[in-house]
Order: structure tokens, then C-alpha cells, then sequence
């Protein structure tokens, strides 16, 4: 082991004990799929607010997925089966499942079928709050 560890010091390699953040990386002490999550929460929680004040909104997302579904070669994945089950649910039951912090919400939020009810402005504006 000792001279496995000279090897290494002598190749210039620095022994490493503890993590710590690279200062550079502009990411600070959150990873990358951590923001990404928490903005996907963010762009969900806008959308559950405009459909609630626009439930027809919500024929938006049910075409996305029909469309998806209907260009779909081969078997399906899993997920087409799961927001088909969710969205025939009564709105208020979508909603807290596109707001939940769960990981089957977080999970599925990854593969959403709410695209196009958000205006490219209101977007935009999630996307630069969650800018490092």
C-alpha cells in the first residue's frame, strides 16, 4: 500500500479525504438533477395554476400524450400508461400529483405531457429564476 501511495504522490496526485465543491463550476452545493427538479416543480406548479383558472387547458396535455402514444413504435413505455391513468382523473387529483415532491411525481414530471400550456414568457421566466 505504501508504495501504491508513493506511486501516486509521485505522479503528482493529490490524496483526496473529504469532498469538497469546486468553486468554478458555478453550481454551489446543489447538483445539477436537483435544479433540474426543482424547476420542473416550479414549471408544474405554474401550469396547475393556469389550468385551474382554465380547466380546458388540460385537453392540451391529453392530446400531447394521444399524439405521443400514436407516433410511438414498438411497446409503449411505461409512463404513456401512467399519465393516461392520471389524466382521466378529476383535476383536482392531477394537480397535487404534478405539485407532489414524491419521487413517482419528480419522476414523472421528467416526461410530462403539459408542454405548450405554459406561454413562452412565463417559461422563460422560470427558466432564469433557476439560472446559477
Amino acid at each position: 500500500m505504501r508504495a501504491y501511495r508513493k506511486r501516486k504522490r509521485d505522479a503528482g496526485l493529490k490524496n483526496v479525504r473529504r469532498w469538497e465543491p469546486v468553486e468554478d463550476a458555478g453550481l454551489g452545493q446543489y447538483s445539477d438533477h436537483r435544479i433540474l427538479d426543482a424547476r420542473s416543480l416550479a414549471m408544474h406548479c405554474k401550469i396547475a395554476q393556469k389550468i385551474t383558472r382554465k380547466p380546458e387547458l388540460l385537453d392540451k396535455a391529453r392530446a400531447n400524450l394521444q399524439r405521443w402514444m400514436a407516433k410511438s413504435d414498438g411497446p409503449q413505455p411505461q409512463y404513456f400508461r401512467e399519465w393516461e391513468e392520471i389524466l382521466v382523473r378529476p383535476w383536482p387529483d392531477v394537480a397535487e400529483l404534478i405539485t407532489s415532491m414524491s419521487e413517482d411525481a419528480t419522476r414523472l414530471r421528467s416526461s410530462s405531457p403539459f408542454a405548450g400550456v405554459l406561454t413562452t414568457e412565463e417559461r422563460d421566466q422560470i427558466y432564469a429564476a433557476f439560472r446559477t
